[in-house]
């Protein structure tokens, strides 16, 4: 550890491991469920794949890539797509996840075989800090809906109550880094997690039905594993997201390299390589495609903390969560304005390192091209959010729309231009 950042390869004590390992399994749980969920898969095979896929990712890279992996939102839309939200069509989409990881798997083999060069071109600093705001401006609205209502409006005492929830939560993981001494300052989502919850039990706005379920779950159980039946149909309709895949690993780890101070882009390829890997072990089990999840890094951020450790805890407590039923009861209880609280400042952040991305690159933004790829793709994903393009009866999610558009305008406005590298001074 120096200069107060805790590197990579920086090893912590088991005893401080643990809450920081369970604290990014809480950062990442709300939306690694919520995505299954939307989709029509079981929540608990995507926990458990979420574990296994981020130890994959973390061999793959040689534990110098701090990420965790969770389930992709850019999917949603062409998974829906196949299966017309029909549970007994998921083997065919799950042939399209396959897909998508394969093609993935070739561009992290020609990545490491050849270099990032074009990578480069295809997704400049322009595009991948764009990449990279977008995704937190477009989970912004589940943010708030979480932190007050679907509603957005205050019209009873539990909403009152609620919203103080909420607030609590916000204003604890924000004091926290800013008050806390010793090894509690790096536990700012946790400490507001917990402190949420035990305010939400006082209050008595804890769900009965949650709290059952906690109760009623088993201690072990295996959830239901499914496997990919072959379809060209959703080979077309799903495999090219992993496009999508490609850019926001791109732009996390540019963004992770900027705040290490320290330049990770030679293992952009090892990078590739596990979570192709990841979401095509996922895809042969039932789970979600898989992706380094943003809401990590804002807490890696907040804390200081990089240490690939971490994850090792992580993945190895997302996968108790996926054989545990009665502990992922437990998690899931935890109350949405609780998640609110930490997603405003979550979402805030991954928006943030999208800027930070930019500013490092030191992106010319007196250039209209570079205006006309930030400005519309960001635009584009959040004005479309959670619902998406619907086009032919085929949706497309609002950051995988924005990802797509930024790299193809970005494409397009780069032809036949020479000197610096596009979307740089």
């Amino acid at each position: 550890m120096n200069g107060g950042i805790c590197y990579p390869e920086d090893k912590i004590p088991f005893a401080r491991l643990v809450p920081m390992g369970l604290q990014h399994v809480v950062a990442m749980f709300g939306a690694t469920v919520l995505a299954p969920l939307l989709m029509g898969f079981n929540p608990q095979v995507a926990l458990l794949f979420s574990g296994i896929g981020t130890l994959i990712f973390v061999a793959a890279t040689g534990m110098k890539v701090p990420s965790y992996l969770g389930s992709s939102f850019a999917f949603i839309g062409p998974v829906l797509a196949v299966t017309g939200g029909d549970p007994a069509r998921l083997p065919l989409a799950l042939c399209g996840i396959a897909g998508a990881g394969l093609l993935y798997l070739v561009a992290a083999a020609a990545t490491i075989r050849w270099g990032s060069r074009w990578i480069d071109w295809l997704m400049p600093p322009v595009v991948t800090g764009a990449v990279v705001a977008l995704i937190g401006l477009n989970l912004a609205s589940s943010a708030v809906a979480n932190a007050i209502n679907s509603k957005l409006a205050v019209n009873s005492a539990v909403d009152v109550r609620l919203l103080i929830v909420a607030a609590v939560t916000f204003l604890v993981a924000a004091l926290v880094p800013l008050h806390a001494k010793g090894f509690l300052k790096v536990l700012p989502i946790l400490i507001g997690v917990i402190t949420g919850y035990a305010l939400a039990a006082a209050l008595g706005v804890l769900d009965p039905a949650s709290l059952a379920r906690i109760r009623d779950a088993a201690w072990i159980g295996l959830p239901h594993f499914e496997t990919p039946v072959f379809s060209t149909h959703a080979l077309i309709v799903i495999a090219p997201m992993f496009l999508v895949l490609v850019a926001e690993n791109k732009g996390h780890i540019a963004a992770i390299s900027s705040y290490l101070g320290r330049d990770l882009n030679p293992y952009l390829g090892r990078a590739y390589l596990g979570d192709a890997l990841a979401t095509l072990v996922s895809a042969f089990g039932g789970g979600t495609p898989q992706t380094t999840y943003a809401e990590n890094m804002a807490v890696m951020a907040i804390t200081r903390v990089f240490s690939t450790y971490n994850f090792l805890m992580a993945g190895a407590v997302a996968i108790l969560l996926g054989l545990c039923p009665k502990f992922g009861a437990l998690i899931e209880s935890i109350p949405r304005p609780v998640l609110g609280g930490v997603s405003l400042i979550l979402y805030g952040l991954i928006t943030l390192m999208g800027v930070r991305i930019w500013i490092d690159a030191k992106v010319d933004f007196e250039d209209s091209r570079n205006l006309a790829v930030a400005g519309s793709s960001i635009i584009l994903a959040t004005g479309l959010g959670m619902t998406g393009l619907t086009v032919a009866g085929l949706n497309i999610a609002g950051i995988a729309a924005g990802t797509l558009f930024a790299i193809v305008l970005n494409a397009g406005l780069s032809l036949g231009r020479r000197g610096p590298a596009a979307g740089q001074r």
